[in-house]
C-alpha cells in the first residue's frame, strides 16, 4: 500500500493506537493504513511471524520506535494486562483502541459444542470486555475512541455459524452500551460490521474450510452481496480510520455495515 500524502497523512499525527489481531487480515491492514497517517501503533497477536510482517510494512512509513509488537493471546487475562501496560509504558498514552482480534466458528444448535462456544465467546467478546475495561482510563485522559470490528452476522441472522453470530451480536450491544456510558467523558465508541472480506479468515479458526471449498464460497458470495463481490480488507480499514478520526467527531454508538449491501438483502 502506498503512503498517503497531504493533510490526510497528518490525520493521526501524535496519536497512539492499540490494535489487536494485528498479524493478519483486517487488523494488519488497518495497522499499515494508520501508519501512513502518522499514527504510532501497538499491534498484538499470537503470531510472531505475522506481527513482524505487519511491523515491517508499517515501518516503511514511520520510525522503528513508533511501532510496538506484542506477542499475546487476547483470551489470556495476563496477556491482555501485559499488552495494555506495555503500550502505555512504551508510548505514554493511548488515543485509539481497535478490537480486531477474533475467530470464526461453524456450528448449529445441534452440532456446536460447549467448548467451541466458550472458545469463540472468550476470544470474540470476553477479551474485548477486558481489554476495553483496562484501556478506558487511558482513553478518558486523551478523550480517545474505540472501534470494534464486529460483523454483519451481528446484525442479521445466519444459519450454521451460531456461536460466531452470538458473539458479534453481543459485541454490537456492547458497543452501544459503552458508547452511552463513556459519552459524558467524550470517549466515542463505534463498530464496523464487515460482510465477507477476502482475508482468508474462513480458512482459519474452528473447522476451517479447505481451499477448494473456500474458493466456491467466495464465488457464491458474489450473489449474496448486493455489489456483486466480496470486500477487501483495505475497505474496512478505511472505514475504521474514518470512525477513529476527527471527521467522525459527532458519531458514537453506531454499527457501520461494510458489507457491499449484504445487511439490506433478503433471501429470494
Amino acid at each position: 500500500m502506498a503512503a498517503q500524502t497531504g493533510e490526510c497523512c497528518k490525520k493521526f499525527q501524535g496519536k497512539v493506537a492499540l490494535i489487536t489481531g494485528g498479524s493478519s487480515g483486517i487488523g494488519a491492514v488497518t495497522a499499515v493504513h494508520f501508519s501512513t497517517m502518522g499514527c504510532k501503533i501497538a499491534i498484538t497477536a499470537r503470531s510472531l511471524d505475522g506481527l513482524a510482517k505487519t511491523a515491517q510494512e508499517c515501518r516503511k512509513h514511520m520510525q522503528t520506535s513508533d511501532v510496538l509488537t506484542i506477542e499475546a493471546d487476547v483470551a489470556n487475562e495476563g496477556d491482555v494486562k501485559r499488552m495494555v501496560e506495555s503500550t502505555i509504558q512504551h508510548f505514554g498514552q493511548l488515543d485509539i483502541l481497535i478490537n480486531s482480534a477474533g475467530i470464526l466458528s461453524r456450528g448449529t444448535i445441534e452440532m456446536a459444542s460447549l467448548e467451541d462456544y466458550d472458545k469463540v465467546m472468550n476470544t470474540n467478546m470476553r477479551s474485548v470486555f477486558q481489554i476495553t475495561q483496562l484501556c478506558v482510563p487511558h482513553l478518558v485522559k486523551t478523550k480517545g475512541c474505540i472501534v470494534n470490528v464486529s460483523s454483519v452476522t451481528g446484525m442479521r441472522s445466519f444459519a450454521g455459524v451460531l456461536p460466531y453470530c452470538i458473539s458479534k451480536a453481543a459485541m454490537d450491544q456492547f458497543t452501544r452500551c459503552i458508547s452511552l456510558e463513556l459519552a459524558e467523558k467524550q470517549v466515542r465508541v463505534n463498530s464496523v460490521n464487515p460482510g465477507v472480506i477476502n482475508t482468508g479468515m474462513h480458512t482459519r479458526g474452528i473447522e476451517p474450510l479447505d481451499q477448494t471449498t473456500f474458493e466456491k464460497f467466495l464465488e457464491r458470495s458474489k450473489t449474496t452481496h448486493a455489489l456483486g463481490r466480496v470486500g477487501e480488507p483495505e475497505e474496512v480499514a478505511k472505514t475504521i480510520a474514518f470512525l477513529a478520526s476527527s471527521d467522525a467527531s459527532y458519531i458514537t454508538g453506531v454499527t457501520v455495515p461494510v458489507d457491499g449491501g449484504r445487511h439490506a438483502m433478503c433471501a429470494r
